[in-house]
């Protein structure tokens, strides 16, 4: 075991990429779900060892091949992807359990054993864009994410996934395309893509327009993918129409990896003194950060179907999280750190609540949710815990996040933000009142059959994530020193 420790960086990658082919070896059954099982809980173990690692040692550099960089990949661990890593691997390994009944009342059994190798593709895609320390090998490992994704959208059963699908398909090859524009204009201007040697040779060049271009093009490729309002518009649909563990597990992965590559942009490829001296990112980043905060918010108010009400809430967490990078002190990057990994508390909790009240009664609209409360108790609960962390109440994980906000803008001077930190807040209030309304006060539809809660395996990995949004709320020293290390190896040379 002692022998395979300098090698798990590449096992990060490689394990679940081995069980991708493996699952359609396995065939039809659940042996497929039990390789992606395997792969996602190997992942978040290593992913959990890699995070102990850093935090009592040095970064990992990991040279594949044994070719140092420039001239090949490495994959790095420090304080910033190591937080990430742990998430998107727990997240992943829940969602697995979760989605064995799940998945197997939404998808054709035909299809399940390549829903499991898509998934675990989608796992890899999001764990090697963490880990990797190339800025073209984040672009290989997105397109795989990506193409899996739109895959794991399409599969399900409403016709509307297919053009959801498209839909996202379309935007993130723009995205996509975009971002590789940037880093052939660095390459062009620097002749390297390892992210630790861009950042050595760019100060020289920061005057240059090819560099400014790129910096551009790589921005706004990313915040395509990370569904930064305007450019949010795949996400409802995309949430909205794909099978309950495909949304559970986007909801609370995939733009959260896309937010991260933003910040390897912005502070380990640019350096924090080009993004907000030289360019005034703190800025542009602000006025997009404030109106997904509201714009999300109001359109989530709107909305009869509660996959969709949660991604427009999406849209407006995401505003919050990229406030946090628009504010540039320690705390304002360490609030959008932390308000990823409350953020991804939340919404798996909330999906994976919807999956087992499609399971149950094969909706999601509001309406006939009336009076649930009543019949699926534990359910029920999960959301209102997950709708009192969106809020921001106090004993729940999204408070922690959003008083680092207020910290933040408070620090700097910007009392009027703290004001909207608070007004938009308060949105959230309206559409998750209209939840618990319509579960606790209202009677059931007429001729809806008696329901009960969802299986065991399908509350547990929900009930685990709601218990995590109470726990962290309380209990903050994990998360938030994860959080204040990363945003202080960020900003380091800067303050």
């Amino acid at each position: 075991m002692t022998d395979l420790l300098p090698h798990l960086p590449a096992l990060q990658v490689v394990i679940p990429l081995i069980a991708a082919p493996l699952c359609v070896a396995a065939g039809r059954g659940r042996l497929a779900w039990l390789v992606a099982l395997l792969a996602s809980l190997s992942s978040f173990v290593i992913a959990a060892k890699l995070t102990h690692m850093v935090y009592v040692n040095d970064p990992i550099v990991y040279p594949l091949g044994g070719w140092l960089a420039p001239f090949g990949i490495t994959y790095v661990v420090d304080a910033v992807n190591s937080f990430i890593l742990l998430i998107v691997s727990g997240v992943a390994l829940l969602v697995v359990v979760f989605g064995l009944l799940s998945v197997e009342r939404e998808i054709a059994a035909d299809r399940q054993h390549l829903f499991w190798c898509t998934y675990t593709l989608c796992l890899t895609g999001l764990l090697g864009i963490t880990i990797t320390g190339d800025a073209f090998n984040v672009f290989v490992f997105l397109e795989i994410s990506s193409l899996s994704s739109y895959a794991l959208i399409a599969m399900g059963r409403n016709r509307k996934a297919l053009t959801a699908s498209f839909q996202y398909l379309v935007m993130g090859t723009i995205g996509a395309t975009f971002y590789l524009i940037g880093v052939g204009l660095l390459y062009m201007v620097t002749g390297t893509l390892n992210m630790a040697d861009l950042q050595v040779r760019l100060p020289e060049v920061w005057h240059l327009r090819p560099v400014l271009a790129a910096f551009g093009f790589m921005v706004v490729g990313i915040a395509l993918k990370l569904a930064l309002f305007p450019l949010h518009l795949w996400l409802p649909n995309a949430y909205a129409h794909a099978p309950s563990a495909v949304s559970a597990f986007l909801a609370a992965t995939a733009t959260k990896v896309s937010v991260y590559v933003l910040l390897r942009i912005m502070f380990t490829i640019f350096s924090a003194s080009f993004a907000y001296v030289i360019l005034p990112m703190h800025w542009v980043l602000l006025v997009p950060a404030l109106l997904a905060m509201f714009a999300g918010s109001f359109s989530a108010i709107f909305q009869t179907n509660m996959k969709r009400m949660l991604a427009y809430s999406s849209v407006a967490q995401i505003g919050y999280i990229v406030l946090g990078l628009s504010i540039p002190v320690i705390d304002g990057i360490a609030a959008g750190m932390l308000h990823i990994f409350n953020h991804a508390l939340m919404k798996g909790a909330l999906f994976c609540a919807l999956g087992c009240v499609f399971y149950r009664i094969g909706s999601v609209r509001i309406d006939d949710m009336a009076g649930l409360a009543r019949e699926m108790p534990w359910t029920m609960a999960t959301i209102v815990i997950g709708g009192l962390s969106l809020i921001g109440v106090p004993l729940t994980a999204g408070f922690v996040s959003k008083w680092f906000l207020l910290q933040a803008a408070l620090e700097v001077g910007y009392w009027w933000l703290a004001l909207l930190i608070v007004a938009s807040s308060m949105l959230a209030v309206i559409y998750v009142w209209r939840l618990v309304e319509a579960m606790y006060f209202r009677q059931p539809p007429p001729g809806r059959a008696a329901v009960k809660e969802a299986p065991l395996s399908m509350l547990l990995p929900m009930l685990t994530l709601a218990g995590a949004n109470i726990y962290f709320g309380i209990h903050t020293t994990l998360p938030v020193e994860l959080s204040l290390r990363a945003a202080t190896a960020l900003l380091r040379g800067f303050w």
